[in-house]
């Protein structure tokens, strides 16, 4: 059985897609630049909020200088509105009951910027204690590095051996890859099936309760 379940935040644990879509309109238009439709927005997230703001901006106009103005927008918006559409996926809240009671520890590796992270954890899951609520940080390099896992292992004091890492994305898939732990990759989030197994996902689950029963079986290759 694994002792430590590390779950990405956006597209895993909580469908964060319309508010992050709403943020990001809101900068670009108030910035005088074309906004996109809610449903584009699943393939510009990922890698965190500044690759947010660079990928939906006319390529013409992503300078550092832009971006950065575009990002504090952004973040004024979002950080008053980011519990507005959000809502954990269905079963999520079941599986972390389940997981906590079996003994398994929790922990977040996010992307998202640290403050909004520990926000949304807060807001969405108060019931639930987590060894580690790990966002983006200022000079810490973002997912696919590993690095944030590494931090999450030193605080819970689990070997990669006893860890599973929890995404829906290749960017999560690469993450674990790197970080030497084994895989699952969700359907249920913002990339498709297709992405989790060309990034090499140890197990690929459609719903919330067969991530439990693989922790517990500690069973989790791909056919």
């Amino acid at each position: 059985m694994k002792k430590l379940a590390i779950f990405d935040l956006d597209g895993t644990l909580l469908n964060t897609i319309e508010d992050l879509g709403h943020a990001a309109n809101y900068a670009l238009k108030n910035h005088g630049y074309p906004t996109h439709s809610i449903a584009s927005y699943p393939f510009f997230v990922g890698n965190g909020v500044r690759r947010l703001i660079e990928r939906v901006l006319p390529e013409d106009a992503r300078t550092e200088v832009t971006i950065d103005r575009l990002l504090v927008t952004f973040k004024e918006y979002y950080n008053n509105h980011n519990t507005d559409f959000t809502k954990p996926y269905e079963g999520i809240p079941e599986l972390l009951s389940h997981l906590t009671s079996r003994g398994v520890a929790l922990a977040v590796a996010s992307n998202k910027y640290q403050a909004a992270t520990e926000k949304l954890i807060a807001h969405f899951f108060p019931n639930y204690s987590f060894v580690a609520v790990e966002g983006q940080k200022e000079g810490v390099p973002v997912k696919p590095d590993p690095s944030v896992v590494f931090k999450i292992l030193a605080k819970a004091k689990t070997p990669k051996a006893d860890t599973i890492y929890i995404g829906d994305s290749g960017v999560d898939m690469e993450t674990a890859r790197r970080a030497c732990v084994d895989s699952v990759g969700v359907t249920w989030g913002f990339r498709p099936e297709k992405e989790l197994v060309e990034n090499n996902a140890d197990s690929i689950v459609n719903r919330p309760c067969e991530i439990e029963a693989l922790i517990l079986n500690d069973d989790l290759k791909l056919d």
